[in-house]
């Protein structure tokens, strides 16, 4: 095709502003779906955690036809803890779509992937969504897109953008925000308007790998825009690799995105976001380039990760009953294999041959990992999630965030005194309407188990977001969890009768009949110190009639943990044991003797 008929275009947000709404709107406006109404579910997030929870994980390529240009659209995470995601895209895009709610203006992942984006000189067409919403301020959230801008150091032709209003829920784009119908005419044109087509370079060949795909047929499958030259099936290349080392290999297969799926090509021409397969041994970030001649591409930057955790082989009683991958060779394989798609996160091992330590970007990474993997029916432990600490010139430093929180004005006040505790230092305070803007800089220790309580304190109302800062020096000791844990004397099932009479020592993670063995975590102390219990104790039955009947026994229900909870919970001597069917709570060592050993040692 023409490389002047073609537009690469990334939709970059903040989580949840609307970005994979509009792209199944795009494609159902060119037609790649028989009718709107159709549409049951969203198409893009086609993993089962992304429809769960809501929010893009993986970046994912389509590509639509409009009046007879091809439109590459990649769609991107929205949180900042996906962003070595981001990043490598935006490496394949010319221009990107910045799509903000009209209510919440720019959030702090809004921040983030727009900084990345302006770094790389990419043009952005401006969507402010949801003005359906009412209390929306289309306006002023276009007016704070650009003073977000000027502060990123836009360049003058970045700052002279167009700004398109719509609501990606009834499926229209406009020019003025109270047209409030219609359809995606107007973004459609403004992309094939603005976005400038890829930059035509000719020579030998090169080629970016910004992502990778698997397939079961064909093996590994490389992605990425052909910036120089063109492309052949059956092609001899060089493969330069991020340490500027160099292998050949040769191309067996060649696709080039059309819809939802790949069409596969003889040849590809500079510009066109391409997938190559049959070549091996090759990593994110590296280039394909010239058998001969072969030059390579700057490598992507890929952020710190700032957060680690110890994930380690399952050795608990109930080892095996669940998982079908148990052992630290399967364990230290799928890791590995991760780290080849995941930029953003790295696999140390240690001393012991069944642990290994697990570096990301934020708890959410860590925990869409750990929850994809018990998916796939591993088996594992992990421990509690540890900040990187830096020395810089002698001086200990930690990692610290920009924390954003939108809260009822009513809980701010409780807001801010509970991120005061957590070292937290407010920076501004903006009031709308009836809701209260906070922003702070707060250690990421802080941030540990900080959503939990503050969806208690703000009754699930506050919308929270951070992002990665800087090292600052540390900030001193955040207290951490005060009650201690319950912990379970020995093994069986857990008996309503022995439930009932512990009622006042604490709250219980384990409802009546549930399975437990000695040392699970099975609930939380009403005071500071651990407290071990037996819930698996039975009334004992005499010849003797009772005067009275027993009285119904009435249990408070069980409070139950998500998996980012159980991480957040735990504390330095505790595990989180993760199984296909199960998420517990554990102590390190399950005996009490070898507890109150440890403990004097």
């Amino acid at each position: 095709m023409n490389v002047e008929k073609i537009r690469n275009i990334a939709i970059i947000a903040h989580v949840d502003h609307g970005k994979t709404t509009l792209v199944d709107g795009l494609m159902y406006q060119c037609k790649l779906f028989k009718d709107h109404e159709e549409k049951k579910e969203l198409i893009l997030d086609s993993n089962d955690l992304e429809r769960e929870r809501g929010i893009t994980i993986l970046s994912k390529n389509v590509s639509v036809q409009y009046k007879g240009y091809k439109i590459n659209i990649i769609d991107t995470p929205g949180h900042a803890d996906f962003g070595g995601e981001v990043e490598r895209v935006l490496n394949m895009a010319d221009g990107v779509l910045l799509l903000v709610d009209a209510f919440e203006g720019p959030m702090p992942q809004t921040r983030f992937v727009l900084s990345k984006a302006i770094e790389l000189g990419l043009k952005p067409i401006v969507v402010i969504n949801k003005v359906d919403k009412p209390n929306c301020r289309p306006e002023e959230t276009q007016e704070l897109v650009f003073d977000l801008m000027f502060s990123l150091d836009a360049t003058e032709d970045q700052l002279n953008f167009t700004t398109i209003y719509g609501s990606s829920k009834y499926s229209w784009m406009s020019h003025n925000w109270q047209d409030g119908k219609g359809d995606y005419t107007p973004l459609l044109d403004q992309i094939i308007e603005d976005i400038p087509a890829p930059q035509y370079n000719e020579g030998t060949t090169q080629m970016k790998i910004t992502s990778i795909d698997y397939s079961k047929y064909i093996g590994r499958i490389a992605i990425g825009k052909l910036t120089r030259g063109e492309i052949k099936e059956g092609q001899q290349v060089t493969i330069v690799k991020r340490d500027k080392t160099e292998f050949k290999s040769r191309i067996k297969e060649l696709f080039i995105f059309d819809g939802l799926g790949r069409t596969k090509v003889q040849h590809v021409s500079c510009g066109e976001i391409c997938a190559v397969a049959g070549i091996d041994g090759f990593e994110i970030s590296d280039t394909i380039a010239d058998f001969e001649n072969p030059e390579g591409l700057p490598p992507i930057p890929i952020d710190e990760p700032t957060m680690n955790m110890l994930f380690t082989i399952n050795d608990s009683p109930f080892y095996g009953k669940d998982g079908k991958y148990l052992t630290s060779r399967h364990l230290r394989d799928r890791l590995y294999h991760e780290t080849e798609k995941n930029l953003a996160l790295k696999v140390e091992d240690t001393d012991s041959a069944d642990s290994f330590i697990v570096y990301g970007r934020g708890v959410l990474h860590l925990a869409i990992l750990i929850e994809t993997m018990r998916r796939e029916k591993y088996e594992f432990q992990v421990g509690k999630p540890r900040v990187i600490i830096k020395e810089i010139e002698g001086i200990k430093h930690e990692p610290v965030e920009i924390l954003t929180v939108d809260t009822p004005s009513e809980t701010s006040g409780k807001v801010i005194e509970f991120t005061s505790q957590r070292k937290g230092e407010l920076l501004s305070m903006e009031n709308r309407d009836d809701r209260t803007r906070l922003e702070f800089e707060i250690p990421a220790r802080g941030l540990i188990g900080y959503r939990t309580t503050l969806m208690n304190l703000t009754a699930g109302e506050a919308i929270v977001g951070s992002r990665f800062k800087e090292y600052q020096p540390w900030k001193g000791n955040i207290p951490g969890r005060i009650n201690g844990a319950l912990v379970a004397l020995e093994g069986g099932q857990a008996i309503p009768y022995a439930l009932n009479k512990l009622q006042d020592r604490g709250i219980f993670f384990v409802p009546p009949g549930t399975d437990i063995y000695e040392g699970q975590v099975i609930g939380e102390n009403t005071r500071s110190e651990d407290l071990t219990i037996n819930i698996t104790k039975t009334k004992k039955l005499t010849n003797m009639r009772a005067s009275s009947a027993d009285d119904k026994v009435k249990i408070a229900p069980a409070t139950i943990f998500s998996l980012e909870e159980c991480m957040e919970y735990i504390q330095d001597d505790e595990y989180v044991e993760v199984t296909p069917k199960n998420i517990r709570m554990r102590k390190i060592l399950l005996k009490e003797i070898d507890r109150k050993r440890n403990k004097k040692e």
